[in-house]
């Protein structure tokens, strides 16, 4: 469903997306990762044609080009910045965008209500968006991106600053538009985000790929040991090992062994052990 081959965005002197080739599968759902400013925003702008890469090639649906305007009729996006109208009622921004998208009469008036319905705000759908919580704001701008029934959607770290609620909320919408056919791209800093919700996941860093697979795989290859936490007499003892049972028997061995617990790689141990652990503006 898209294709990006070797593309590569530069601002100045700063490679944004450096030399990057992804191949995303009609109907799967894959995580783009990566700690701030490894370039997972510019390379979602380049696969929806907001940005032209400086070389490179991006392909949607067999070979069709963002920059074409039939293309990019069939692709949704959810921006990180909200892209609603806060003076517009629900019913109002969901029916300006879809004349945008070229929905007229009974079909606009339909897809309207679908979409108020996906995301539960039916009964605010008279309301100003002004009025609206953080929540409620994700699930419209998630409406307006899903109104026309994009064949691949793209969705900006959808779950920014939102209640626990909407966060579960949206990830059903998510897999809704999956078993409706779409193919999803997916950006988030949350790792327990794209471990629910991604058939895939891509880790990025300065621009560069640096490993994609489904996550028990990353984990399997980047994961690292587990820990095996014990507390006996001499305090508390940690132990890496690939076999946690052995190092149990070992913790017992050296003394009397009050508690113990095994702390195992996640994708938080996959995504810190390919980027580092330094903090980054």
């Amino acid at each position: 469903m898209l294709r990006l081959e070797n593309i590569r965005k530069s601002f100045g002197g700063n490679v944004a997306v450096d030399d990057l080739t992804l191949h995303v599968a009609e109907g799967e759902i894959l995580g783009l990762l990566g700690p701030n400013g490894a370039g997972k925003t510019s390379t979602v702008n380049m696969a929806i044609g907001l940005l032209r890469p400086d070389r490179g090639s991006i392909g949607i649906n067999g070979g069709g080009s963002p920059l074409d305007p039939a293309v990019r009729a069939r692709i949704g996006v959810a921006p990180q910045t909200l892209a609603l109208y806060e003076d517009l009622t629900g019913e109002e921004n969901l029916a300006f965008f879809g004349r945008l998208y070229g929905l007229r009469g009974a079909s606009l008036a339909t897809q309207v209500d679908w979409a108020l319905d996906l995301v539960g705000l039916r009964d605010r759908r008279r309301d100003l968006a002004k009025t609206y919580s953080g929540g409620m704001k994700r699930r419209l701008n998630l409406a307006i991106a899903v109104l026309h029934q994009p064949r691949l959607l793209l969705l900006d770290e959808p779950t920014v600053g939102v209640d626990p609620q909407s966060r579960n909320a949206l990830f059903d919408n998510v897999l809704a538009m999956r078993q409706r056919g779409a193919t999803v791209i997916y950006t988030t800093h949350y790792m327990e985000e794209a471990q629910r919700l991604c058939d895939r996941v891509a880790i990025l860093d300065r621009g560069r790929l640096l490993a994609m697979d489904t996550v028990d795989a990353l984990i399997r290859d980047h994961g690292g040991k587990s820990v095996v936490v014990g507390v006996t007499d001499r305090g508390e003892v940690r132990l890496q090992t690939d076999r946690p049972v052995n190092a149990l028997a070992e913790l017992q061995r050296d003394g009397v062994l009050h508690s113990f617990h095994v702390e195992r790689p996640n994708l938080e141990s996959v995504f810190l052990h390919l980027t580092g652990r330094s903090l980054r503006d």
